[in-house]
């Protein structure tokens, strides 16, 4: 997408209603665009557009697809403040689907973790599971995942500086 949303998303759209598609790369597209939403700070729309994705991995019976889509329902939640509604996602989509790969679990925990960092109350666990997600992106060569990880502690820190420990 690399900072352009509204192109991107747009594009996802054309993609989201392409006969020719199949209807879980529609779907697929769908959930795209919300995420392209959502990373324009329009998480409220990309929550409805998300949602739409969610039901159609979920008739169509694709249920790490249908996970992934919960994740992104929990950062796009996490962005619009909605920490009660974000830890319900993310807590789906860590309990569906399978993280085959190193950089799923990467992903799912990062996500997981950002939402933490967005409370005080759970600011030490969200540390933790990104320091985890941390370790795991630098033992499997996941660059672009460590610099993500590094960026969220980075702005979890805030204005008042590093967190003690």
């Amino acid at each position: 997408m690399s900072g352009k949303l509204e192109i991107a998303a747009r594009n996802y759209e054309t993609l989201a209603v392409d006969d020719r598609l199949s209807r879980r790369d529609r779907a697929r597209a769908r959930l795209w665009v919300g995420t392209a939403l959502s990373k324009d700070g329009q998480h409220d729309y990309a929550t409805r557009v998300m949602q739409v994705a969610t039901r159609d991995f979920e008739d169509l019976t694709e249920p790490d697809d249908w996970s992934v889509a919960h994740q992104k329902l929990a950062l796009a939640r996490r962005g619009a403040g909605d920490l009660t509604q974000a830890l319900h996602f993310i807590d789906i989509a860590r309990s569906s689907g399978t993280p085959d790969s190193p950089m799923q679990r990467v992903r799912l925990d990062t996500a997981h973790g950002h939402i933490l960092l967005s409370d005080a109350a759970t600011r030490d666990d969200g540390h933790l599971v990104l320091d985890q997600a941390a370790k795991v992106a630098a033992q499997y060569g996941l660059v672009h995942q460590l610099r993500s990880i590094e960026g969220i502690k980075a702005m979890g820190e805030g204005p008042t500086g590093p967190r003690q420990r």
